[in-house]
C-alpha cells in the first residue's frame, strides 16, 4: 500500500474506483472491433462514450480527432500550474474480434466479475488503460489542482497497427506535444508483481497464395502425380522453422539477454499448453518471448472439412506474421520474409506474396526522473519494486511518437498480466491490479509535477 506521504491519494483512488469500474464495464459493453471497420456504429459509439467519460471527469477541450480513413481518436486536456510538465496519456478503445464464441464461458461483450476478475473483450486490452487514467486523474483532482498539464489521446486503431498514426501526428502534432508520454497498453510480470516495460518487438506480416492448377480436379484420377495446393502450402509453411522450432528466415536479428527469465511451469500454465507440447526455439524463455524473432501462421484459407470433396485443391492461402527483435529494421525483415517464401515454393508451385503490416520494434530508455517517479508509484502501490520486462507484442505508435518527440520520456505501463488472456477467449482484468495501477499513476503524476 502507499506510504503516508500519499495516503490522501490512496483514499481518493479508493473513492474513485467504483466510478472507474463502472466506466470500464460501460466500455466493455460496446463491441468496438477495429477489424470490422474504422467507422462502424460500435466504433463511433465507443469513441463518443470515451469522450463523455472524459467530460464527466472534468477534462477540458474534449473532442474527436479525425483523419481520412481512420477511426476517430478522442482528445482532451487540462491545464496544470504555470511551468508544470506536460504529460500525454495514451490508451486505445478498439478491441480484437471475439473469435470462437464457444470458447468463451460468458458473453464477450457483457462484463461479468468472477473471483475478483472482470471478464469481457477489451476488459484488459485496452479499456482497462482508459479506466486507469480516469481513476488516477479523478483521484488527483479530489486532492487539489492537477500537478501537471494533462493531454489525452485515446485512439481506435491500435489493434490494426495504428496505420494512421503518422497522419494524426502530422495534423494534430501540437496537441500531442508532451514532456512525458504514458502509454497504458502493456502488462505486469505477474498478478501482484508490477513491471515497467523496457522493450517491444516489432511486426511484419504478409499473405501467401499457393496455386498448383487452374481448377480442382478429381483426386483419384490425378492424385499421386499432381500436387494439391494445400499440401504445397503446408510444405512451404513448414520451412519457416527448423526442426527445433527456431526461426529459419535468414537475415533476422536477435537482441541479447532478457533482464529476467520466465518460469517454464508458469509459462506453460499461462499459455494453456496441452500435454507434452514442447517449447520451441532456443535460449532463455524470456529472450525467446521478448528479444528474438518469432514466426506464426495466423490463418489458412482452404475448403472447410464440411465442404470437402474428392478433388485436388488448386489454391490455398495463409497469413504469416513475424515478430521482430529490438534493433531489427522492419523493411529489411519484410524483404527477408518475402524472399524466404518465394524461394521455398514446393514442387514448383506458383507462389504470390502480398505484403502487409509493418511496425518497428522499440527499446526504451528507463533512466531519468519520470521513470523514477513511476518506479516510486509502482513500489508504493504494490509494496514491492517493479520488475523491468520486455513485451513480445507490438505497439506501433510508440516508435512513431518517439520519432516525432525525441526528447519526451516515454513510459510503457499496464495492468494486465498473463492470466488476462488478451486477444483470446475469456479475456479478463484483475480488479485489484487495476486499482493499484491507478494509484501508482496518480502518485507518479504528482511526483512528476514536482520536477
Amino acid at each position: 500500500m502507499a506510504g503516508q506521504a500519499h495516503a490522501d491519494l490512496t483514499a481518493a483512488v479508493d473513492a474513485a474506483f467504483s466510478a472507474a469500474r463502472a466506466a470500464l464495464e460501460r466500455l466493455v459493453r460496446i463491441p468496438s472491433i477495429g477489424a470490422e471497420g474504422a467507422d462502424t456504429p460500435p466504433m463511433r459509439a465507443a469513441a463518443e462514450a470515451v469522450a463523455a467519460l472524459l467530460a464527466d471527469a472534468g477534462l477540458e477541450g474534449v473532442r474527436l480527432l479525425d483523419v481520412p480513413g481512420a477511426a476517430p481518436a478522442v482528445y482532451a486536456e487540462h491545464a496544470g500550474p504555470a511551468g508544470a510538465p506536460t504529460v500525454l496519456l495514451y490508451a486505445h478503445y478498439d478491441v480484437q474480434p471475439v473469435g470462437d464464441r464457444l470458447q468463451w464461458s460468458t458473453e464477450p461483450f457483457e462484463p461479468v466479475e468472477r473471483a475478483g476478475r472482470l471478464y469481457g473483450r477489451g476488459a484488459s486490452d485496452d479499456k482497462a488503460g482508459i479506466a486507469t487514467h480516469l481513476a488516477a486523474l479523478q483521484a488527483l483532482s479530489a486532492c487539489g489542482p492537477l500537478p501537471v498539464t494533462v493531454r489525452i489521446f485515446f485512439e481506435g486503431e491500435e489493434e490494426q497497427g495504428s496505420p494512421h498514426m503518422s497522419a494524426f501526428i502530422e495534423r494534430y502534432g501540437p496537441l500531442l506535444r508532451a514532456d512525458v508520454i504514458v502509454v497504458a497498453d502493456s502488462e505486469h510480470w505477474r498478478a501482484g508483481e508490477p513491471a515497467l516495460t523496457t522493450s517491444l518487438r516489432g511486426l511484419v506480416d504478409c499473405e501467401v497464395e499457393v496455386r498448383t492448377a487452374r481448377a480442382a480436379v478429381h483426386s483419384g484420377q490425378f492424385g499421386g502425380a499432381v500436387p494439391d495446393a494445400l499440401s504445397a502450402l503446408a510444405r512451404l509453411l513448414a520451412t519457416l522453422h527448423d526442426h527445433d522450432g527456431r526461426v529459419a528466415i535468414a537475415g533476422l536479428v536477435s537482441a541479447g539477454v532478457a533482464p529476467v527469465d520466465e518460469d517454464e511451469a508458469y509459462l506453460r500454465e499461462a499459455a494453456g499448453m496441452l500435454g507434452d507440447t514442447q517449447f520451441i526455439g532456443e535460449g532463455p524463455l524470456s529472450a525467446r518471448l521478448w528479444l528474438q524473432p518469432a514466426v506464426s501462421v495466423l490463418a489458412i484459407d482452404a475448403p472447410r472439412i464440411s465442404e470437402a470433396v474428392n478433388a485436388l485443391v488448386p489454391v490455398a492461402r495463409a497469413k504469416v506474421s513475424v515478430r521482430l527483435a529490438p534493433g531489427q529494421d522492419p523493411a529489411a525483415a519484410m524483404d527477408a520474409l518475402v524472399a524466404h517464401i518465394e524461394s521455398h515454393a514446393a514442387w514448383g508451385s506458383q507462389v504470390t506474396v502480398t505484403r502487409g503490416s509493418m511496425a518497428s520494434p522499440f527499446r526504451l530508455d528507463t533512466s531519468g526522473a519520470a521513470f523514477e517517479a513511476f518506479r516510486t508509484g509502482l513500489t508504493e502501490a504494490w509494496g514491492l519494486a517493479p520488475v523491468e520486462i520486455g513485451v513480445g507484442g507490438s505497439i506501433p505508435l510508440v516508435a512513431a511518437l518517439a520519432a516525432a518527440q525525441p526528447d519526451a520520456a516515454i513510459l510503457l505501463t499496464g495492468v494486465g498480466e498473463p492470466q488476462s488472456r488478451i486477444h483470446g477467449p475469456d479475456e479478463s482484468q484483475d480488479l485489484e491490479e487495476l486499482r493499484r495501477g491507478a494509484l501508482a499513476e496518480a502518485i507518479a503524476l504528482r511526483l512528476i509535477g514536482r520536477l
